[in-house]
């Protein structure tokens, strides 16, 4: 079993300092209207965010893997949250944009299902409240 560690520390009013076991650190805030001065991303942005990036370095690392001419990979990720508390997230759309020259169309659609079905942990964990949709377009490079 892999343990992973983070430490949250309260700055000022609704900030805080965020700091992970591998030595990095981020400024989260709460938004203005619950005190916050808009001094980092919201916790939930975090969550968005952490999310694209992990099934992003799927897709690319599985790409590369197989040898894949992979030049951009930029995912976008929207979601809708629940009503009332907590406003977990409900449904989730992520759209794929990959380019490189003589990138086989096939070998995206099989990381990209990869992603999603196998190595992706973020997105195993939030298919747990959210419908999960994606994309994939095809860029030119």
């Amino acid at each position: 079993m892999e343990t992973m560690k983070a430490r949250i520390k309260w700055v000022e009013g609704v900030s805080f300092l965020a700091e992970t076991a591998s030595g990095h650190a981020v400024v989260v805030d709460g938004a203005p209207g619950a005190g916050g001065r808009n001094l980092g991303p919201r916790p939930m942005e975090l969550v968005l965010a952490g999310t694209a990036a992990c099934t992003a370095f799927d897709v690319v690392w599985i790409l590369r893997k197989a040898r894949q001419p992979i030049a951009n990979c930029v995912v976008d990720i929207e979601a809708e949250r629940a009503a009332e508390e907590p406003k977990v997230f409900t449904r989730i759309h992520l759209v794929y944009r990959v380019s490189g020259a003589g990138l086989k169309r096939a070998q995206v659609e099989r990381a990209v299902k990869l992603s999603k079905e196998k190595y992706c942990s973020a997105t195993a964990m939030l298919a747990k409240t959210a419908s999960l949709s994606f994309e994939i377009v095809f860029e030119e490079t």
